[in-house]
């Protein structure tokens, strides 16, 4: 049943950026009674998700677990290492980069913000020309969204860390990859990232509900200096735990442990260069039918240069109010629900109803991708939208190279 309430036969695709596709076999992992919470498997499951979290970030540092979604993820990693009248820098390419500055500011610390649009990534001349301007190091982290969900611009995290080497500037690096990790690739030791925050219902595979903060020695020395941490959000004891409940400051969340746990093992045993491959795979067989649709209709991809668009999610431009159109008969008739315009017009505007999004991340692979597609070129025929040909042979030919 979709979400006007119609019955659809079939299972029904959810292709929103988050939550992602779930595997059957986390639902069945998840599907049993509740454990005990003080002995026994649970308590090593738990301990066994640490280096296998870590193996996915690409780090040796630490990891702390949290019960919550990715603004949980944000307020955690600022309690830590931003104190209350502290500035963070803020390059902001689309609307979860200005949720996490509005995060530093409720805990009292400055944000300033560098807004770079909706559609193209940092500019990495005008980061650096700030930082060089902060002579009295007032800017303690910089806060940087590797790809921003509501408009797909993937930012070069890399090339942050060496414009903050080259400047000298001692700001904490730290990196929201909420929409990326697992699906673009990342490497926070080898891109010399201090933070970065995750969520688990992306790229993990795993239903809403978890979230993760991994942090290196530089940034565990801030938060040994910070004046108080909130008891709750402090890592400390959740990376280093001396007793099982540490780990959540409470009650774990038992049935995520499950799910999570054997999440992990189909992502390692797949392999991570893999992983990475099959989603910049299926990304490009996206791209190709939408832009074969766009060569003679309105559809236009938000983000012009493939180098700069994330293989996790994908914004999409359409003549308003035809995005909305568009969603809803998907969804009505065929059970494909596909992702609002998020943060690309204010709610009440017209133009809010010209955007939608579509999530490839996770438990997703070839035929899903067709369907996915086929679904939309059937609501464009449908609705009357104008659009190119040959898309879905244009994405069929990216999917079957090797």
């Amino acid at each position: 049943m979709t979400s006007s309430g119609k019955q659809v036969g079939g299972r029904e695709y959810l292709a929103i950026p988050g939550p992602s596709v779930m595997p059957d076999a986390v639902l069945q992992a998840m599907h049993r009674a509740a454990p005990n919470i003080y002995a026994g498997e649970i308590v090593d499951i738990a301990a066994s998700l640490v280096p296998d979290l870590r193996r996915v970030a690409r780090t040796e540092g630490h990891v702390a677990m949290y019960i919550g979604n990715g603004h949980a993820a944000w307020e955690a990693a600022l309690a830590n290492t931003v104190a209350e009248g502290d500035t963070v820098l803020v390059p902001a390419t689309g609307r979860f980069a200005h949720g996490w500055a509005e995060m530093a500011q409720g805990l009292g610390a400055t944000p300033q913000i560098m807004d770079h649009g909706k559609r193209e990534p940092w500019d990495l001349e005008q980061i650096a020309d700030a930082l060089r301007a902060d002579s009295a190091h007032r800017i303690k982290a910089v806060l940087a969204v590797h790809v921003d969900t509501s408009t797909s611009v993937r930012n070069d995290v890399a090339a942050l860390r060496a414009v903050l080497d080259d400047v000298g500037h001692p700001a904490l690096l730290m990196a929201d990859c909420i929409a990326s990790l697992g699906c673009d690739r990342f490497e926070m030791d080898g891109w010399g990232v201090d933070v970065m925050v995750a969520g688990c219902q992306k790229g993990l595979m795993v239903p809403p509900g978890m979230c993760f903060v991994f942090f290196n020695d530089k940034a565990d020395a801030v938060r040994r200096a910070m004046p108080r941490v909130s008891r709750y959000w402090d890592w400390a004891p959740r990376a280093n735990p001396d007793e099982f409940f540490m780990y959540w400051n409470g009650t774990a969340p038992t049935h995520h442990l499950y799910g999570l746990r054997t999440a992990l093992d189909m992502i390692h045993a797949e392999g991570m260069e893999t992983i990475w491959t099959r989603h910049e795979r299926l990304a490009r067989a996206i791209w190709v039918a939408c832009h074969a649709w766009g060569a003679e209709g309105p559809l236009e991809l938000n983000v012009a240069e493939p180098a700069h668009r994330s293989c996790a999610v994908t914004a999409l431009r359409l003549e308003a109010p035809q995005a909305t159109a568009l969603r809803d008969w998907t969804e009505a008739r065929l059970g494909l629900t596909l992702g609002i315009g998020l943060g690309m017009a204010p709610p009440g505007d017209p133009a809010w109803h010209g955007f939608f999004r579509l999530g490839h991340m996770g438990h997703v692979n070839g035929q899903m991708i067709m369907g996915l597609l086929g679904g939309i070129e059937a609501g464009l025929t449908a609705l009357g939208v104008p659009h190119g040909r040959d898309a879905l042979g244009a994405a069929a030919a990216e999917i079957a190279k090797v």
